[in-house]
């Protein structure tokens, strides 16, 4: 037997004890720096997504995660061979000397990943050694594994159970300071509850006290209301009589948080506790242990603790901190304070926080009693990135009853310097005795001594109990019969707390309008399906209940679109179980932690949070217009635009060791999240509608084929990697997923222009919306930017964004940009946020940035997303929120300011593989060698298989979507700010695009099979090199698309034996539709129709003056060039279209002069005139019935100024005397100006056939935009 021991003893330890170690090596990069758009700090660092820097500390840190088999002994960590090189002060740069360690401070912390564990090795590169500094080249770590976790074993618990709040009557009141509050009988029946039908032994009170949830994981709160301990004076006959009455402690709002460093709860501003008669006998206040030893301490005096703080301005609307009293005209202000009892001959120690905005150096002053304490003083803001800065300052003075402390700033003659007062704090020694009011006390020292401590308290005739209110939710107490001097005994050792009950002194609680408690069940119900059994949740959606019905409708989409299992939670419903009541950041999170945990296997637990809701700074709606709809978590840091994150992240990270959010890089997302940007219902509505409109049919079309990155230009020398870093992004993603055409924007290959504002980029600009409006998959930003739009030349902006038209082409905005959609600052909406809330277009989501980011870290966090994105080396499509989860949870240093807003669950829609070409001219492509000259016919034919690409798929029925690229460009960027290298050289990018489209034709498929006919434009790059197919097929029936791609084509020369063609093509021009004459009317933003002919074809090839081309009254100089914008038609080369949007023309008389080519370059000119009215109101024209006169049926026709626009129509059918016989309410939306949707079957509103005659008709439409409507009246005759 001790063999078998012996032997299991060495096998687990071989298995709890592997060792991992590897060798590091760090590449430094001297005379570099953080750059971001607000922050410019210099400071070495080194190439590596391992390097991270803390804004806060102004420190350089190195971060490392680690793959690992089981979990790192933490404990276990070893550096070894650790190489170092000296470097000098200045090469510090900005780093703050005070924060740089003497060693390198290493440790190991796990992440909790159940699909990749990994751990996360820290350390600071940089240390001081005597006089000098160091840093570390290269180091050797190793470190323990084992098979469990210590101290984790009980994280899920599989635990699901019901809520308190799940039966009987219940009721709630609140609390704002804490203390000791009676309670009584009128005061309940107040709040409803029938005492004369409750046995008062039964009586409870529940409530989780008024403290903001911890952020850490692991630090106990509790996970359901809990009972509280209460003494009901004169229960014991069961009767709740009008003498009795009910004593409890309760916890208000008045305590101090150490993670938030603040008296104030951040969230809310009621402590809310709720009663009830259910079940058995309640809780009650039991006695304090009796203890029979010697005390080792006697003490009559307690450690006094005040403050005084206000929360009345976020100085920069960032972070978690607020700040009271503002010094500025009123720079000297006085505070005072009173302490009964005060033990005399002590000293009052005296803590403040303070902080200040200003461009000079200012201070604060600090006086108590006239004793000058000290002074804070404040640097000026500078380029670093802080908005301010914060100082405290600690002092003591003489002991005495009143204290007055002054406070006086010092702007420095500077009248723009602001400082604000965070709080006040005052410890006093005070004497144990009573004075007519309840008072808390405790011994500061008792946690350093061990033994036992005697409390003595005199002149306390009227204190009738002392309660030890250590544990709020069980209170003990020891009782005095009167006695003037009274003692009771407790032991050292820890920090306990207590509260003198004086008769004379009970708070009163408070109550608000709604005092009845609805019974609920989250935690007994969220993971049971509507028969009671247990039933994993795949995606939660967690909103307000003003919100909820939108909620619920994208909820029922995705039931039924995305087979998941999704459930809506109300944000009140959540903040009643989880957190008493009480708005908190922490409830949310918790509840989502309950969720996730007791999943039944790791691969069913919840996949996608979705907060249903905008984020405000301000949580309490301080501020006019405020969208605190679904909190955020905010950082304690709330003056740095580096170091100050908002992130939901927090939500997702559930081990024990995070909740913090503190930029260690160690956080680790469980779950995907992402925040839809609603504030009301309309909103909702419209956002709901596009998560809806990206699946519908109509957004089935070949711009899911198209990628299109965008770069900033180069101002400085290191902005070089801006453009570098997203070409090469473009270029690999072309590598690894082919099918995708990635079209580049790169500012600085375009001419710039002066202008009044600044340099500008106008035709990048056009490019850049024209792209938006065309239809791309992604569009992938990398630059500069904020809160106004893209880049310092304003490629786009607020306008823009709001005057996007691309509906049902809904993309992916990335934008590796600073502040870009900041969406917690009500004050002040973001270009981001109008790309996404707009409509009719913008963005379906959006992988965003809310703070400052280096460029360093964002070129590393978006290679990765768009990695993950398009699942390279996979056929993999996971939602866009899963993409950049895993990119996060992968990348060394932290994202945090990276955020995906949208809905979770949406995936990107990448069509499925795979279409090919199989034939060139009947020939198979395999044995061609047929060169595409210009003017060469060809016929080419292909296949739709399945996704390996070896098997036709031929019961596939559909369409097919071919564009055909001329061989790829190479081009430079112009340099157009003249910057230069280090060599003096100006930096300049070479880089490929996509060559010219020579075709653009659509053709059916049949069984799975295609083909299709066009001949080569003469415009096309003579030398012959490879073209490139983009094929896209979708099915006829059903939600299914393909795509498919071919560069091996041979594009280039001339056919020598090109049939003659001297004919140029024929064309029709239209607005909007068909049925327009030249000359008629129009809305502000009406389409342009060309309907064009040919035999051979349309050049779309963008041969010099050989553009599609539209001149709007004559400005020749600004053409509109339509070549993206042509069509041809299903199986017909020779026919197709121009459809292309105009965007806010002026009202008035208006000229389109149209010029198109064939591919032999034969030109086509025609002309139209349009008249536009304005868009605030309708126009009705040709209004009529058909047929008129009728027998069994007739439609009505009308023209107006609003296509595309719902209109609420009416028409009421009116007898010659006045009578109304039918009314018809119909909505009506049209893609041109003639509607023909209204038919009648000529009965009247019973169903009743009326009689033969003349009657008026009256056609009003209403617009659902202005709410203008316009009225007229004809007549008709039935038969």
């Amino acid at each position: 037997m001790k063999k078998i021991t012996l032997l299991l003893l060495l096998i687990s330890s071989y298995v709890s004890f592997a060792q991992q170690r590897d060798n590091v090596t760090i590449e430094w990069i001297d005379n570099s720096g953080i750059y971001s758009e607000q922050v410019q700090i210099k400071a070495p660092i080194f190439k590596s997504s391992r390097f991270q820097f803390d804004y806060e500390k102004k420190a350089v840190l190195f971060n490392l995660k680690i793959p690992v088999s089981g979990f790192a002994d933490e404990g276990s960590l070893q550096i070894t061979n650790i190489v170092y090189e000296t470097i000098s002060r200045e090469q510090l740069g900005d780093l703050r000397i005070a924060s740089i360690p003497s060693s390198i401070e290493a440790r190991i912390k796990n992440m909790n990943n159940s699909a990749s564990q990994k751990a996360v090795l820290s350390l600071s590169p940089i240390i001081k050694s005597g006089n000098t500094f160091q840093r570390v080249k290269s180091f050797t770590y190793s470190f323990s594994t084992t098979a469990s976790r210590a101290g984790n074993a009980a994280r899920n618990s599989n635990f699901v159970y019901n809520s308190v709040l799940s039966s009987g009557d219940w009721y709630r009141f609140y609390v704002v300071k804490s203390g000791v509050y009676k309670i009584s009988r009128s005061f309940l029946q107040s709040l409803g509850m029938n005492v004369g039908a409750a046995d008062a032994r039964n009586i409870k009170i529940y409530g989780n006290g008024g403290r903001m949830l911890p952020l850490l994981n692991g630090t106990y709160y509790p996970e359901d209301l809990i009972e509280n301990a209460i003494t009901l004076v004169g229960e014991s006959d069961g009767s709740f009589d009008s003498q009795d009455y009910i004593l409890f402690y309760a916890e208000g709002m008045d305590n101090w948080n150490e993670e938030s460093q603040t008296h104030n709860n951040l969230y809310a501003d009621r402590s809310y506790y709720y009663v009830t008669s259910q079940g058995g006998p309640g809780k009650r206040i039991t006695n304090m242990p009796v203890i029979a030893d010697n005390p080792t301490l006697n003490v009559s005096t307690f450690d006094d603790y005040q403050y005084h703080e206000l929360d009345k301005t976020n100085i920069g609307r960032l972070g978690r901190k607020w700040f009271g009293e503002r010094f500025n005209i009123e720079n000297e202000q006085t505070f005072e304070f009173k302490f009964p009892n005060i033990a005399t001959g002590t000293q009052i120690r005296l803590r403040t926080n303070a902080a200040a905005a200003a461009f000079s150096q200012t201070s604060m002053s600090v006086s108590a009693n006239g004793q000058d304490l000290g002074a804070m003083t404040f640097p000026p803001t500078s380029s670093d990135g802080d908005v301010a800065f914060e100082r405290a300052l600690t002092g003591s003075f003489p002991a005495s009853e009143n204290v007055a402390v002054k406070i006086q700033y010092n702007n420095g003659g500077v009248p723009s310097a602001d400082a604000y007062l965070d709080y006040i704090i005052l410890e006093a020694k005070r004497n144990l005795q009573g004075y007519g009011k309840q008072f808390r006390f405790q011994y500061n020292d008792a946690d350093l001594n061990t033994g036992v401590i005697q409390y003595q308290l005199s002149s306390a005739a009227r204190i009738t109990q002392v309660w030890d209110i250590t544990d709020i939710y069980n209170v003990q107490k020891v009782e005095n019969n009167g006695a003037d001097a009274f003692s009771f005994k407790a032991y050292m050792g820890e920090d306990r707390n207590y509260i003198a009950v004086d008769a004379s002194d009970f708070y009163s609680p408070l109550k608000d309008s709604r005092t009845r408690v609805v019974n609920q069940n989250l935690k007994g119900s969220i993971l049971k399906n509507a028969q009671g059994s247990f039933q994993d949740l795949d995606y939660l959606i967690v909103t307000p209940a003003f919100l909820s019905s939108q909620a619920e409708r994208l909820a029922n989409f995705h039931r039924t679109n995305s087979n998941l299992n999704v459930k809506v939670v109300n944000l009140e419903n959540i903040y009643e179980e989880f957190s008493s009541g009480k708005q908190d950041i922490g409830a949310i999170r918790n509840f989502v932690k309950y969720i996730y945990n007791n999943g039944s296997i790791p691969s069913k637990k919840l996949k996608y949070l979705n907060l249903f809701g905008d984020a405000s700074f301000d949580f309490k709606n301080r501020i006019s217009n405020n969208t605190n709809i679904v909190p955020v978590f905010q950082a304690l840091n709330s003056f740095s635009l580096g170091g100050s994150i908002m992130s939901d992240d927090y939500f997702t990270m559930l081990d024990d060791n995070e909740g913090t959010m503190l930029q260690t890089g160690s956080q680790d997302m469980e779950l995907a999240v992402g925040r839809m940007l609603v504030s009301d219902l309309k909103q909702a509505e419209e956002m709901v509608t596009k998560v809806i409109e990206y699946h519908a049919i109509e957004s089935y079309g070949k711009w899911r084929n198209n990628f299109v990155l965008i770069s900033d230009d180069v101002d400085v020398a290191w902005e070089n990697s801006i453009q570098t870093g997203i070409d090469a992004l473009g270029d690999q993603i072309s590598a690894q997923k082919p099918f995708v055409n990635v079209e580049k924007i790169h500012t600085d290959s375009y001419v710039q222009e002066a202008s009044a504002g600044g340099f500008r980029y106008p035709k990048a600009r056009k490019d850049f919306v024209d792209a938006i409006n065309q239809g791309a998959l992604v569009f992938n930003y990398f630059g500069h930017g904020g809160e106004d739009g893209l880049a310092k030349e304003r490629i786009f902006e607020k306008a823009d964004a709001q005057n996007l038209n691309n509906r049902y082409k809904y993309p992916l905005f990335v934008t590796v940009t600073c502040e870009f959609t900041r969406f917690d600052n009500p004050y002040r909406p973001t270009a981001g946020e109008y790309t996404y809330w707009n409509p009719k277009g913008g963005a379906i989501s959006m992988v965003t940035t809310t703070r400052q980011i280096s460029v360093t870290t964002g070129q590393d966090i978006n290679d990765a997303f768009s990695s993950e994105l398009y699942g390279y080396g996979t056929t993999n499509n996971v939602p866009i929120s899963e993409a950049l989860r895993v990119a996060k949870n992968n990348y060394n240093g932290s994202a945090l300011m990276v955020s995906y807003v949208g809905d979770p669950a949406i995936r990107l829609a990448i069509p499925k593989p795979t279409i090919v070409l199989t034939k060139i001219n009947d020939q198979p492509v395999a044995a061609s060698t047929f060169v595409f000259n210009a003017l060469s016919p060809v016929k080419l034919s292909g296949e739709v298989r399945n996704v390996e690409g070896n098997t036709i798929l031929s019961n596939y029925n559909g369409s097919l979507s071919v564009n055909i690229f001329d061989k790829n460009v190479q081009r430079t960027t112009f340099g157009n700010d003249g910057v230069t290298d280090s060599s003096g050289n100006l930096i300049l990018m070479d880089f490929i695009l996509l060559g010219e489209t020579i075709f653009r034709g659509n053709a059916s498929v049949a069984n799975g099979q295609f083909e299709f006919n066009f001949v080569v434009p003469r415009d096309i790059a003579i030398p012959v090199g490879n073209g490139r197919i983009s094929f896209y097929a979708k099915r006829n029936q059903g939600l299914e698309d393909q795509t498919g791609y071919n560069t091996d084509i041979k594009i280039g020369g001339i056919n020598p034996n090109a049939t003659a063609d001297n004919i140029g093509p024929r064309v029709r021009l239209y607005m909007n539709d068909e049925t327009f004459i030249s000359g008629g009317i129009t809305n502000e933003s009406p389409i342009f129709l060309a309907f064009l002919e040919d035999e051979n074809g349309i050049n779309t090839a963008s041969g010099i003056g050989h553009d599609i081309v539209a001149i709007l009254d004559g400005d020749e100089n600004n053409p509109y060039i339509l070549n993206d914008y042509y069509e041809t038609e299903l199986d017909n080369h020779t026919k197709g279209k121009v459809r292309f949007p105009f965007r806010n023309l002026a009202v008035g008389l208006h000229t389109i002069t149209f010029k198109a080519w064939d591919v032999y370059n034969n030109p086509v000119t025609a002309e139209i005139q349009f008249i536009v009215v304005g868009d605030e109101t309708v126009t009705l024209k040709n209004v009529l019935n058909y047929p008129n006169p009728f027998v069994s049926y007739t439609q009505f026709w009308f023209t107006h100024n609003r296509p595309y626009e719902p209109l609420e129509v009416q028409v009421q059918i009116i007898t010659i005397t006045g009578k109304i016989v039918k009314t018809i309410n119909q909505v009506v939306t049209t893609e041109g100006f003639l509607s023909r949707e209204i038919t009648w079957d000529g009965k009247d509103d019973f169903g009743d056939k009326i009689g033969k005659g003349v009657y008026v008709y009256k056609l009003t439409v209403k617009s659902t935009l202005t709410n203008k409507k316009t009225e007229k009246y004809e007549k008709l005759v039935i038969l």
